[in-house]
C-alpha cells in the first residue's frame, strides 16, 4: 500500500546561522563499506504492540540494500525463524523489531546463541537502554541532563491508593507532567498531563502497555532527535531532526503522515547543532552502544538540552527520523545500510558458526 511521504523542510529557520555536523563532510562516515556479496537475514513484526511498525521498517531497509546489490531475505519471528535461519545461513543478521523482543536484549541473547553477527547493541546493554529508569541514572551517571522522575509500580499504585499517590505526584512533580511505561516505544501508553484530573486517567492508559510507570518533568522547548552510526573512527552524529507538531507526538503522529513537520536538519545555530550531536554521542558511549542509536531530547529555552531516552532500534519507515537525517547528510539509503551490515561482519570473527 502506497504510504504519503512525510512533511519534511529546512526553510524558516529561526536564525540565519542554520547548519548541522556531518553536512559538509557527508561522507567520511568511516568505516567498512563493503556488504554486496554478504546475505542478509532481515528479522521484523514479532508480537509486541510495534509489529507493523517493524514489518515497515524491515521492507524499507530491505527495499534500500536491495537497491544496494545486497541479498536479502526479511523473516517474520515466529516458531519458523530458527528453521528459517538454519536453511539461509546468513552472513549477518538485521533485528529490526520494536518494542519488546526486538529491544530488550532477548532476542539478541539468542542470535548470540546461534553464533550469527547482527547489526546492533549487545544484549546488555539493549536491557540498560529498554530501562527507561535505569538509561537516565545512566545519563546522570555521565554528566547528562535528564528530566527529574520517578517511578511507580502498578502494584504500588493500588496498595497505597490511587487518590493519594496521585495528589502527592502532583505536589511534588507541579505540572505539567510525562507518564509514560518505563519500557517500550513509539509513544504507546505515553500521555502529557496538564491538570490533576487528568492524572488518573494517564496512570490506566500507561498501565495497559506495561507494569510500571514513568513519571517525568515536562521540559518546554525544542523536540529533537539525533541519530549516531558507528564508524571506524567511533561513533558519528546525523544532523538532528526537528520535530512539529500540533497537539501530542503520539503514536498516530509518528507514523501517519500529515500531523508532524519535521525540519532536517534542525533550525539550530551551529553550537547548538554540535551540543546536541555531543550529547547524542555521550549518551550512545554511555550505555555502550553499538552500530546505530537515536537519542530523542529537549532543547530548553535556556540552551540545555534535557535527554529522553535512547533507542537501540530506531524506526526506518518512509517516516521515521533516522532516515530523514541520513539523507539530508547526504547519504544514499542504500550504501549506509550497507556499510551498517559490514560492521556486524567482524563482530562475530571469534565465534565458531554452529
Amino acid at each position: 500500500m502506497p504510504v504519503n511521504q512525510p512533511r519534511t523542510t529546512s526553510t524558516s529557520p529561526r536564525t540565519a546561522e542554520v547548519t548541522a555536523p556531518g553536512l559538509a563532510d557527508a561522507a567520511p562516515l568511516a568505516g567498512p563499506s563493503h556488504g554486496a556479496g554478504l546475505r542478509v537475514a532481515i528479522l521484523a513484526g514479532g508480537l509486541s504492540h510495534e509489529r507493523d511498525v517493524s514489518l515497515r521498517s524491515g521492507r524499507r531497509v530491505a527495499e534500500a540494500l536491495r537497491g544496494a546489490g545486497v541479498d536479502v531475505s526479511i523473516h517474520d519471528v515466529d516458531s519458523a525463524l530458527l528453521g528459517d535461519l538454519d536453511a539461509r545461513r546468513p552472513d549477518v543478521v538485521w533485528p529490526l523489531l520494536h518494542g519488546a523482543g526486538g529491544e530488550d536484549g532477548s532476542l539478541r541473547d539468542v542470535l548470540e546463541l546461534l553464533g550469527y553477527p547482527y547489526v546492533g547493541t549487545g544484549p546488555h546493554a539493549s536491557r540498560l537502554a529498554w530501562d527507561k529508569p535505569i538509561a537516565k541514572a545512566r545519563f546522570v551517571a555521565a554528566g547528562l541532563v535528564t528530566p527529574d522522575w520517578l517511578t511507580l509500580p502498578q502494584e504500588l499504585f493500588r496498595d497505597l491508593g490511587a487518590r493519594g499517590v496521585l495528589d502527592i505526584v502532583a505536589q511534588r512533580f507541579h505540572l505539567p507532567v510525562v507518564v509514560k511505561p518505563t519500557r517500550g516505544g513509539s509513544a504507546l501508553g505515553v500521555t502529557c498531563v496538564t491538570r490533576p484530573d487528568a492524572l488518573a486517567r494517564a496512570m490506566v492508559d500507561c498501565f495497559a502497555y506495561g507494569d510500571t510507570a514513568l513519571i517525568e518533568r515536562h521540559v518546554e522547548g525544542i523536540e529533537l532527535a539525533v541519530s549516531v552510526i558507528d564508524g571506524a573512527d567511533g561513533p558519528a552524529a546525523l544532523p538532528a531532526v526537528e520535530i512539529s507538531v500540533e497537539g501530542a507526538y503520539d503514536f498516530d503522529a509518528r507514523y501517519n503522515p500529515g500531523r508532524v513537520e519535521y525540519f532536517t536538519p534542525a533550525r539550530l545555530t551551529r553550537s547548538q547543532a554540535q551540543h546536541v550531536s555531543d550529547v547524542a554521542i555521550a549518551a550512545h558511549r554511555a550505555l555502550n552502544l553499538r552500530h546505530i542509536s537515536r537519542a530523542d531530547m529537549i532543547l530548553a529555552p535556556d540552551g540545555t538540552v534535557h535527554l529522553l531516552e535512547v533507542n537501540v532500534a530506531p524506526g526506518m519507515t518512509e517516516t521515521s527520523l533516522l532516515p530523514q537525517a541520513a539523507l539530508a547528510a547526504g547519504h544514499e539509503l542504500g550504501s549506509l545500510y550497507q556499510r551498517l551490515v559490514a560492521l556486524a561482519v567482524p563482530e562475530a570473527a571469534s565465534a565458531a558458526r554452529p
